[in-house]
């Protein structure tokens, strides 16, 4: 009985701890909603979405935010497309061609440190190797300065590669963990109809797993949204679009592309106090459609993975 009594109690305990850390969470989410709603719902408009900022950030409340949001878009889709296919190659080689020893923990550790590492760290990385003129074509060579013979090192192309760097570990797990949750049955029938160990991934496991390596792949596309540091250190600090101009012509594409640019949150950065500005509703009004970006992204990624759960009757 005394036993039954404690066991009773635990579980209470444990059911009410889980309540009000839910509650905690969802409260200080909530706040911060509330409070850019309060502070920067003011200057949601059309013309706020579909202008360019002001060249200067100091006059930030002329313009609008359509080229950081242009720019967060080209970033997200380079790092994610870089990412894909070497964060799907991994994950295809832990779950079936790996074989327990020394070289798969060594992988794994790899992808565990690389999660670790701050985005700063893997942004100065990316700063050192990109600035070598062999990666000119990445950016633009420095002209003009006598005895230099670097890149520029710093555009859309050099900061998709580095955050697809960034958010590699992270697809990784993800993709790996959707391509674990396929049932082994789905394999080994394929395996006993004749077909080949690729042909069973590539036809049977990946079809099978498609929601969830979507999941990954946006859920990784939400950190390259959020993130600063690398924005500043190999994106640039520029507050338009750089360039040809115009930067949307299409034969300007690869020069937008080779050059710097701006970003949701490098514009936040620009607009508030802390960096060149003194905007607080353009900080906020920014942040909003940042936060609804995101908010947008995570909704994607639950429902395709229930959708998912639901294809594999779970």
């Amino acid at each position: 009985m005394i036993k039954s009594k404690n066991h009773t109690l635990s579980c209470g305990v444990g059911t009410a701890y889980s309540f009000i850390a839910m509650a905690m969470i969802a409260s200080v989410v909530a706040f911060i909603i509330i409070v850019l709603l309060k502070d920067g719902a003011g200057v949601l408009s059309w013309h706020f979405i579909s202008t360019q900022p002001d060249p200067s950030a100091l006059s930030a409340a002329n313009g609008g935010i359509l080229t950081p949001i242009i720019g967060t878009c080209i970033l997200t889709l380079l790092g994610s497309v870089i990412s894909f296919p070497f964060g799907l190659a991994t994950a295809i080689y832990l779950c079936f061609y790996a074989k327990k020893g020394a070289f798969k923990v060594l992988v794994e550790s790899a992808v565990d440190i690389l999660a670790g590492v701050p985005t700063v760290v893997i942004a100065m990385f990316a700063l050192i190797i990109f600035t070598l003129p062999q990666f000119g074509f990445l950016s633009t060579l420095v002209v003009g300065v006598e005895g230099s013979n670097k890149a520029y090192g710093r555009s859309f192309l050099v900061a998709g590669i580095t955050m697809a760097v960034m958010i590699l570990p992270f697809v990784i797990k993800s993709m790996t963990e959707a391509l674990k949750a396929i049932p082994t049955t789905y394999y080994d029938a394929s395996l006993a109809l004749g077909a080949s160990k690729w042909r069973s991934i590539s036809k049977i496991i990946l079809t099978a797993a498609t929601d969830g390596l979507v999941t990954g792949v946006i859920l990784g596309m939400g950190r390259i949204i959020g993130d600063t540091a690398i924005v500043w250190l190999a994106l640039g600090g520029s507050i338009r679009m750089t360039g040809l101009q115009p930067w949307y012509a299409i034969q300007n594409w690869i020069s937008t592309l080779q050059n710097s640019g701006c970003t949701l949150t490098s514009y936040i950065y620009y607009a508030s106090p802390v960096g060149e500005g003194n905007q607080f509703d353009v900080a906020f009004g920014a942040s909003l459609v940042l936060i609804f970006i995101i908010i947008v992204l995570n909704i994607a990624a639950t429902m395709i993975g229930r959708a998912g759960a639901i294809k594999r009757g779970k």
